[in-house]
């Protein structure tokens, strides 16, 4: 049978769509796992919404605490899809194209895990309608909501056009599959057939979507630390947070984008289409974003101190030699001293060095943001006489759970993903793009 579609010639094609032939059974056995875990995490949730919030480490002063940690970390990840894809695009940055996919992946399903993280931090999600019914754009959580929406629905359809081409090859190639797995293929690709114009409009599309990603990219995250900057709570009130919130959103995107090319490089035999110098391009951004963190940290701090308002001091002291003096300096050592000394001395031409200092930084970046949130509640500005300024936190073993849990999900939706789609872009990697 005659392809129906005109297709650019890639010579990595079957390598590419090797490993959407079909699922093994190691696919089951890990997909099974990860659904364990989130189980877990069900029971967990169960547990917290027929008890109370009562169940976890929050209480007064500290309201916030690992779930708000999860929101913040997830919305920072979902930035790299749209680093990858749109910035470096606009940028004609060309080496990025393989990675476009696996970092728009990323985006697509952390965001829910995110807004989910927020609705687990109520106790009671139904009341998040209030917020519809009763909301007042006076208040920046309301500005949250309605930046994360409609960065979700921006991300679904950039990520979608995106991949339009692809579907449309896989409904073409992929004979052999499942009847369902054809017709999926065959509603998803909108009747695709690939002619010149078609791929024209597309990539006007594209470079249009482009443009506006990255306004809403430098928007959301910066919106997203505004939840905290407009209180005047000690370690939040500050015109820093929205630049330092972003950098580090890119940054641990982009690291996550490393760690999950290395899996698929290594996992689906990707070498020659996934090659070290793509982490070679990776490396020098990392070094970029290394170097940018340790400045807003140092300019953050310098002028916090340097000031020395008595509210602000407790904070700082607190992450410097206090309760939260291990975090704190655990934190330096993985997103800046470690990394920085791998991607200078170890990390060039050696993907498994890259893949070290980027899960160092994620861990190091979830840190920062749980230090952030949690040494400021316990420490806030207005404070009863009966706290006398004081506050803890320590996590019950359900907050621990539904961590694990929401990890555990964006990792199944990804790997579902990849035994379905083509996770590299076949038609953006072509080595003959011209159409017809």
């Amino acid at each position: 049978m005659l392809p129906t579609t005109f297709h650019p010639q890639n010579n990595n094609e079957a390598v590419i769509l090797a490993p959407v032939h079909r699922v093994t059974r190691k696919d089951l056995l890990l997909w099974a796992v990860l659904l364990g875990i989130m189980g877990i995490g069900v029971y967990a949730y169960l547990t917290q919404w027929f008890t109370g919030l009562g169940v976890t480490g929050l209480n007064r002063p500290v309201y916030w605490g690992f779930y708000i940690t999860n929101f913040v970390f997830f919305i920072g990840l979902a930035h790299s899809g749209t680093f990858i894809s749109a910035i470096l695009r606009l940028a004609g940055a060309s080496w990025r194209t393989p990675l476009t996919r696996a970092a728009e992946a990323i985006t697509l399903f952390s965001l829910p895990f995110g807004v989910g993280a927020i609705l687990i931090d109520m106790g009671r999600p139904d009341r998040v309608m209030n917020i519809f019914f009763y909301g007042r754009f006076q208040s920046p959580l309301l500005w949250d909501i309605t930046a994360v929406s409609l960065y979700l629905f921006s991300s679904i359809v950039f990520f979608y056009i995106s991949l339009l081409p692809d579907i449309a090859l896989c409904r073409d190639r992929l004979t052999e599959v499942p009847s369902w797995q054809q017709k999926m293929y065959k509603i998803l690709a909108l009747g695709w057939t690939g002619r010149g114009e078609q791929f024209k409009r597309l990539e006007r599309a594209l470079d249009n979507m482009a443009i506006f990603m990255t306004l809403l990219v430098v928007t959301v995250h910066t919106v997203v630390s505004w939840v905290f900057g407009m209180t005047v709570q000690p370690g939040w009130h500050t015109a820093l947070i929205g630049p330092f919130f972003l950098v580090g959103a890119i940054f641990s995107g982009t690291s996550a984008v490393v760690i999950v090319l290395a899996i698929l490089r290594r996992v689906y035999h990707m070498e020659k289409v996934l090659p070290v110098s793509l982490f070679n391009s990776l490396r020098k951004l990392l070094i970029v974003f290394t170097v940018a963190w340790l400045y807003m940290m140092i300019a953050e701090f310098l002028t916090t101190t340097y000031g020395a308002i008595s509210d602000e001091m407790l904070v700082v002291w607190q992450k410097f030699t206090g309760d939260f003096a291990v975090l704190f300096w655990t934190m330096a050592l993985t997103v800046f001293v470690l990394p920085l000394i791998i991607f200078l001395f170890l990390g060039k031409d050696h993907v498994g060095w890259m893949v070290v200092a980027a899960i160092l930084i994620n861990i190091g970046m979830w840190i920062e943001r749980f230090l952030v949130i949690v040494p400021t509640e316990t420490r806030p500005r207005f404070v009863s006489t009966l706290m006398e300024g004081m506050g803890s936190y320590h996590p019950s073993w359900q907050e621990i759970a539904i961590t694990g849990s929401l990890f555990a999900g964006l990792i199944l939706l990804y790997v579902v993903f990849t035994r379905f789609f083509p996770i590299v872009p076949i038609w953006e990697t072509a080595h003959s793009g011209e159409t017809k």
